[in-house]
C-alpha cells in the first residue's frame, strides 16, 4: 500500500492542524494505521494508532486529550486532528500501515508501510 501524508505547516502554540494520510494500491480497511513523529535531534516516536475498523485507538501519553486519530475507509484516508499544539510537537509526522489485528500496536517495527512525512512546526 502507498501512503501520502499531508496537512503539515506552521502554527502558533495553542493552535490546531489536521493531518491526512491517503492510501492507495491495496484495500485500506485491511490495515491498522498509525502516526509517528520525529522531532529535531530526536528518535522517531509513536503518536497514535487506530484499528482497521476504527473501533480501537491508542495514544502516546504526550498527546492524549489533545490529538484524535480517525479514519474514513470509504475515502481510504486516516486523519490526525491536533489541538492545543505545543512547540514540543514540532516534528515530521509519518503515517504507517500495520496488519489488521484487534489492538493497534505502538512500535514502529511492526509497521510495514510508511508515508513520506509531513512537517509540523509549532512556534512559541
Amino acid at each position: 500500500v502507498q501512503l501520502q501524508a499531508s496537512g503539515g505547516g506552521l502554527v502558533q502554540a495553542g493552535g490546531s492542524l489536521r493531518l491526512s494520510c491517503a492510501a492507495s494500491g491495496r484495500t485500506f480497511s485491511n490495515y491498522n494505521m498509525g502516526w509517528f513523529r520525529q522531532g529535531p535531534g530526536k528518535e522517531r516516536e509513536f503518536v497514535a494508532a487506530i484499528s482497521w475498523s476504527g473501533r480501537s485507538t491508542s495514544y502516546a501519553d504526550s498527546v492524549k486529550g489533545r490529538f484524535t486519530i480517525s479514519r474514513d475507509n470509504a475515502k481510504n484516508t486516516v486523519y490526525l486532528q491536533m489541538n492545543s499544539l505545543k512547540p514540543d510537537d514540532t516534528a515530521v509526522y509519518y503515517c504507517a500501515a500495520d496488519q489488521p489485528i484487534n489492538i493497534p500496536r505502538l512500535l514502529a517495527e511492526h509497521y510495514d508501510y510508511w508515508g513520506q512525512g509531513t512537517l509540523v512546526t509549532v512556534s512559541s
